[in-house]
Parts: structure tokens; sequence; C-alpha cells
């Protein structure tokens, strides 16, 4: 009986040590975690303040979004469940070559419209030919195609446009460090309810132990 008493008791030492770890690991992480939203809030209040209010806004997020960062859970012992976060790298929705084509067409499009003033003066000696509408209806198809090539993207910095600011990256790398140590916390978080379980679990049995004991 004194064996088994003393053996539980190390167990639950080892528990109490363990649980001491782990919980100064997750307020470590914790820390890390508030200072990184911080730090991407100042940050995302300062490329605001350099591009102006209304251009980082959700104005400027893209008609089609799609995640690049997933998250798996694994079920462990001990009730203790592991989260992994996945990251894709961004692409395009659509094809990704529509968008240089569509940059380089802009200077084709001014002459185009050269060429029509040339021909309005020719067409005003003819009446019967009016080439007015068809350039128009060009013109609607265009700009249709200048959106899709530009909410193709998903890259979420290219929403606000191609040049953007520094501090603008510098939000984007801290939020993504947050995705990545929320998990971490989330697994952590489990470990230590699964510790504090077991030495619940071992203490009464200590107690029961004790209590046979009494005469």
């Amino acid at each position: 009986m004194g064996l088994e008493v003393g053996e539980v008791s190390v167990r639950l030492d080892g528990l109490l040590l363990r649980f001491m770890d782990q919980m100064e690991n997750l307020q470590e992480k914790r820390n890390l975690l508030n200072s990184l939203i911080e730090a991407g809030w100042f940050a995302m209040s300062k490329a605001r303040y350099a591009m102006g209010n209304k251009c980082v806004s959700s104005l400027q997020y893209g008609h089609e979004m799609a995640p690049l960062v997933r998250l798996h859970t694994n079920a462990l012992e001990k009730g203790e469940v592991q989260f992994r976060t996945e990251r894709t790298e961004p692409k395009p929705v659509e094809n990704s070559k529509e968008e240089p084509k569509e940059v380089e067409e802009i200077g084709p499009k001014e002459e185009g419209v050269r060429r029509r003033k040339t021909v309005n003066k020719k067409t005003d000696k003819e009446d019967p030919l009016e080439p007015k509408e068809m350039p128009d209806t060009k013109e609607k198809t265009e700009p249709d195609r200048m959106v899709k090539g530009q909410t193709s993207s998903q890259d979420p910095l290219k929403w606000f446009g191609i040049l953007v600011p520094q501090s603008l990256k510098q939000a984007q790398s801290s939020f993504k460090q947050v995705i990545e140590l929320a998990a971490e916390i989330a697994t952590l978080q489990t470990q230590v309810e699964a510790t504090r379980e077991e030495f619940r679990t071992q203490l009464q049995s200590k107690q029961q132990l004790l209590q046979g004991r009494e005469p």
C-alpha cells in the first residue's frame, strides 16, 4: 500500500512540473500573440495614413476569395488535439497571362479613339455609313476584362495596388505569424487541459488509497 501511495505521489509531482512548464510556455506565446497583433494593426494604420483611409479598406477586397491557409486537426491520446496550419501560395483564379496583356492594350486604345475622330470627318460627307457603334462596344467590354484581371489575383497585397508601402507588407507578415501562433496556442491549451485532468484523477486515486489505510 505504501509503495502505491509513493508511486502516485511521484506521478503527481511529475504532472505538476509538466503543468507549470506548459502554463509558462502558454503565457509566453500569448504575450507574443498580443504583440504581433498590436504590431500588425499599427502597421495597418501607417499604411492607411500613407495611402489614404479609403485606399486601405474593405472596398478593395477581391470579388472572388480563396483561403490561403487551411487548418488541420488531429485527435491525440488523453483528449489532446493537435492543430496544424497549411499555407498555400496565392494563385490567380483565372489565367494569369491576361493581366499583362490588358495592361499593354492601354496604348492602342488611345490610338483607336484618335482614328475614330478622323473617320468621323470622312463619314460626315458619307451619310449611309455609321461606324460609331462598333468601337463603343469594344470600350464596354475591355474595362470588364480589366476588372476580371484585377480581381483574379488572390494575393491580398495586390488588392490595394501594385506599389504598396512597406508598412502594409509588414502588417501582412505580422498577421501571418498570428495565424500560425494561434494554432500552436490552441494545441498547447488542449495539452494543459489534458494534464490538469490527469492530475485530478491521480489526486483522487491517492486520496482513495490514503482513506483505505485509515483504521
